[in-house]
């Protein structure tokens, strides 16, 4: 099915692993001109020349921490020189570690803040600037399903995804009037299929860190699908609330975790 996307300028941070890279590689079945914003350079360019293969029609990787709103202006100035304009921006980027709140640190909490909110709001920020005089553009951020049900050893993580779907709605409210739809995706529990999919940054690099196979096995018994998430059914709900088919979806938060969380 033809979503309306090729030739459109696409901004993907954390391109390079697990859910980021398939949101990249489902934009490039699309024909997309895509940009990945990512840390991890080595990682990005190989999904990058795999995007190309898939049929993208362009491709460019760049160095991007989202937490320092200078490297995300330069990213955004890149896709713009590249590519003409922006036309949509997936807030990606993620970090967690799961532990209980009371084995948090400050520190920590700093970490998970600046890397999974400050982040959106630096790339929202600038997107929005280059989406308002064009009158169009879609904003979708990765959220969590942590962030509607509460879940134990993701305090600090679920409550900043929580604010991004409060953000995300009210940017929604505020920009609706320029042509840009802002929507939220919650991931449940989503395990890439290979090492190939990460890259050595990415806090899946080590699964068994995450996750004992036991406990997925619990957890894929526990959904309603009786199954885990994999990065492409998150790309998918991406590409959708990104495309116009879904030009009349704007300040929702779609959970894509299996019936893991339920609301309405």
């Amino acid at each position: 099915m033809d979503m309306g996307l090729a030739g459109k300028s696409v901004v993907v941070t954390g391109g390079a692993s697990n859910i980021g890279r398939s949101i990249v590689l489902a934009f490039a079945d699309e024909g997309a001109n895509i940009t990945i914003g990512d840390i991890d350079l080595n990682q990005a360019e190989k999904v990058g020349k795999l995007a190309i293969k898939r049929g993208a029609a362009g491709v460019q990787v760049v160095r991007t921490d989202v937490t320092d709103l200078i490297q995300v202006q330069a990213m955004f100035q890149a896709a713009t020189k590249k590519f003409g304009c922006v036309d949509v921006l997936v807030n990606n980027v993620g970090w967690d570690k799961l532990m209980f709140f009371t084995q948090t640190t400050p520190d920590f909490w700093q970490k998970v803040i600046q890397i999974n909110y400050v982040g959106v709001l630096n790339c929202t920020k600038v997107a929005l600037d280059l989406m308002i005089p064009q009158n169009r553009g879609a904003i979708v951020s990765i959220s969590s399903d942590a962030s509607r049900q509460g879940e134990p050893r993701e305090a600090v993580y679920g409550g900043i995804k929580a604010a991004i779907n409060s953000f995300m709605k009210t940017i929604a409210k505020e920009n609706g009037r320029y042509g840009i739809r802002c929507n939220a995706v919650c991931p449940g529990a989503t395990i890439p299929q290979d090492d190939e999919e990460v890259g050595e940054p990415s806090m899946w690099s080590d699964k068994t860190a995450m996750f004992t196979p036991e406990q997925l096995e619990k957890v894929a018994k526990s959904m309603p699908l009786r199954k885990l998430g994999r990065p492409r059914d998150i790309a998918n709900a991406v590409v959708f609330l990104a495309s116009p088919m879904a030009g009349h979806v704007t300040g929702q938060v779609l959970s894509v975790s299996g019936g893991y969380s339920m609301v309405g």
